[in-house]
């Protein structure tokens, strides 16, 4: 199949603020399109819900990249990447990925997370308790990025002193903002965090606590264990599946039900929709786009289309999650579907590891909005929303206005549900 590959336009503000139109086209033109992403990757897009599914689950389709045939790719990565690939879970392949994942599930346990519930709370609280009284906030800047950073920092036991480094090195390696990254302010934000990870791996081997990095470093299988560049990727990780897709799913979520706002007042009367509704924002604007690499190892045919080794495959979660033949009225968003099974986590052996707790923090902090902030509206047009550009999509400020004062704590989130996915 010869195709000439459609252009994704980053540059194109609208295009950013609204992909869908565009990713509707490609996935009624064919199932497999070639395409040029961000970074000016060539990627073969798989667009279709069962030929995703499927596809996140063949061994030939690899998620190291050492098995793509263009070196650019390796090339194009930060340093931190390249450096950390040989340990990192998200593009190890088995055998070394089933080593890896089992010795981090058996710190970042179920219990874990539940036991979280309280505190995320509490977080959520305090920080709704700083701008209720404004009768305005912007809700990013003031709650979807504070949240997710201080229960990752607590989770890996960085102390409340570094947290303000912490975020900054953060939110510099993971490009949040309006403009696509400056490759050597990603790198010194690395190598500041890198260090910075060392020294606190070295006073959590001496003075272990009871937090996740402690729970890490002790964790074994038989004689196995995590070695220290593993521990590193792994802390790496476990901030990328814990703060800036959970940031986005916050934002995007609220921002998507703004401009829904018949959803909004259905999920404020009908707390109890919330875990179904969160499931709702990751599959109809998740804070992944277009959507998970994989590495051809052989010829790949997929839906007819044979794919040639060595080519890189974007199964596009975010094109599939609004298949037709799998979702009923996609492009509606509906805080009341029960039959979830989106892909915006992933789906077989690199599921993602930390859904539960993005759904719990999804789950507290957008109900907490809805219950005590009343009257909730955006404070700008629409069209003045700016929106992250490249692979990881979400709002960069989201200001809004309320009735002032805000409803009460009362520490009642909405229930949590196990779905699906956590069943995967």
């Amino acid at each position: 199949m010869s195709q000439q590959p459609v252009l994704l336009p980053y540059a194109d503000p609208a295009f950013v603020a609204d992909p869908f139109p565009l990713y509707r086209r490609l996935r009624e033109e064919g199932p497999v399109r070639r395409a040029v992403v961000v970074g000016g990757m060539d990627v073969w897009l798989v667009t279709r819900y069962e030929d995703g599914l499927a596809a996140l689950s063949d061994p030939r389709l690899s998620s190291d990249i050492r098995d793509a045939s263009d070196p650019r790719l390796l090339e194009r990565l930060p340093e931190f990447e390249r450096e950390s690939m040989m340990s990192n879970m998200l593009r190890s392949d088995p055998p070394d990925h089933t080593r890896l994942r089992r010795l981090v599930s058996k710190a970042f346990t179920a219990r874990r997370v539940a036991a979280l519930r309280p505190r995320i709370q509490e977080i959520t609280d305090r920080l709704l308790d700083a701008v209720v009284p404004a009768g305005r906030a912007e809700l990013v800047g003031d709650l979807a990025l504070p949240l997710p950073v201080t229960v990752i920092s607590e989770l890996l036991g960085v102390p409340v002193d570094d947290r303000h480094d912490f975020q900054r090195w953060t939110d510099a390696m993971l490009v949040r903002g309006e403009e696509m990254p400056d490759p050597a302010v990603v790198d010194e934000a690395w190598h500041q965090m890198h260090a910075y990870l060392t020294k606190h791996l070295y006073s959590k081997r001496t003075r272990p606590g009871d937090d996740l990095l402690s729970a890490l470093i002790s964790a074994h299988d038989e004689e196995q264990r995590l070695n220290h560049d593993e521990l590193i990727a792994t802390a790496f990780l476990l901030l990328v599946a814990g703060y800036i897709t959970t940031v986005n799913l916050i934002g995007g979520g609220i921002a998507a039900l703004l401009a829904n706002p018949d959803q909004l007042t259905l999920l404020r009367d009908r707390p109890e929709l919330m875990p179904d509704a969160v499931e709702e924002f990751l599959r109809y604007d998740g804070p992944v786009s277009p959507g998970i690499a994989r590495f051809a190892r052989e010829d790949v045919e997929i839906a007819g289309v044979t794919i040639p080794r060595g080519a890189t495959v974007l199964v596009a979660s975010a094109i599939a999650d609004r298949d037709p033949e799998r979702f009923p009225d996609p492009d509606r968003l509906d805080v009341t579907r029960r039959d979830s099974g989106h892909l915006a986590f992933g789906h077989g052996i690199h599921y993602c590891l930390g859904a539960p707790l993005a759904r719990l923090e999804g789950q507290i902090a957008i109900g907490t909005v809805l219950r005590r902030l009343p009257d909730l509206a955006l404070a700008v047009a629409p069209t003045e929303l700016s929106w992250q550009p490249g692979s990881l999509r979400g709002p960069v400020r989201l200001p809004v206005t309320f009735t002032s004062p805000g409803g009460e704590r009362d520490g009642t989130p909405g229930p949590v549900q196990h779905t699906e996915g956590d069943r995967r």
